[in-house]
């Protein structure tokens, strides 16, 4: 990837003026946050979002549930509760699992195992009756039945996958953003992003007051450590320069603070 940018964006820029209240006080420090990184330089290149990520609809996901799970990249722990219908939700799957996963039900990584805490669903026996070979016949005709219906819904249901570009990116974070119920449009990140980084997603601002304080401006929506820590969206990276991380935690803060990065419009 190319040197990083030293891009310069408006002193007045709210979306700018609100991350530094949220790194510098208010409700934010009352998130245990984790140690903020004072890098000068913006990474070579990021990681997450430099491979296709594949989301598989519930729709495709087999009725019987595995006994254990391993986490991919962007697994968080209610996605993986939701494609399950597990009981209890990602409450549950936590407590079950939290000598695995840790004190932060919000960091899970690659690699994982979770038991999910459920055996594979079982059919209970059918009911004796005096016409066995007509039951059986009846069951034959609802199982081919159920697995035609299957078939289709699986095939119809095709994995998901995003290119690796800004309109990539934002279309992933939208994704992502639906599940937590963070709202946001495509413009409105679209016109945010332009503005603060004009689509850099190392973009890193070294000269203003928050630089000065060791915490500076990051990403394609220039989010301040501080801030992407508290406003981090599991599931996501925890690097503050991937793309689809960097836009979902400025959209988390800015409906926090704003209603919707939609209403961040400019200087006001």
């Amino acid at each position: 990837m190319a040197s990083k940018a030293k891009h310069r964006r408006p002193k007045n820029s709210p979306l700018a003026r609100g991350l530094v209240t949220a790194g510098t006080g208010g409700a934010v420090l009352a998130f245990p946050l984790l140690a903020a990184t004072t890098a000068e330089a913006a990474p070579a290149a990021h990681t997450a979002a430099t491979a296709k990520v594949t989301l598989t609809p519930a729709a495709a996901v087999q009725q019987d549930t595995p006994a254990t799970y391993s986490v991919v990249w962007g697994d968080s722990l209610s996605k993986i509760a939701d494609t399950y219908s597990l009981s209890g939700g990602w409450q549950q799957l936590y407590e079950n699992n939290r000598d695995v996963i840790g004190a932060n039900p919000s960091l899970i990584h690659p690699g994982l195992t979770l038991t999910l805490g459920t055996e594979s669903v079982s059919q209970a026996p059918a009911e004796s009756t005096a016409d066995e070979s007509a039951t059986a016949d009846e069951s034959a005709a609802v199982d081919e039945s159920a697995s035609a219906d299957t078939g289709a819904t699986a095939t119809q249901a095709a994995a998901k996958t995003y290119t690796d570009d800004l309109d990539g990116w934002i279309r992933e974070a939208l994704d992502v953003m639906a599940v937590h119920g963070i709202p946001g449009s495509y413009d409105g990140i679209y016109r945010n992003i332009m503005r603060e980084s004009s689509g850099n997603p190392t973009a890193i601002n070294n000269w203003d007051s928050n630089a000065a304080a060791g915490i500076p401006s990051k990403g394609l929506l220039q989010v301040i450590d501080p801030t992407f820590q508290a406003y981090h969206v599991p599931g996501t990276s925890t690097d503050s320069y991937d793309p689809v991380a960097n836009i979902t935690a400025a959209c988390n803060y800015a409906a926090d603070r704003y209603g919707s990065i939609d209403n961040v419009n400019g200087p006001y």
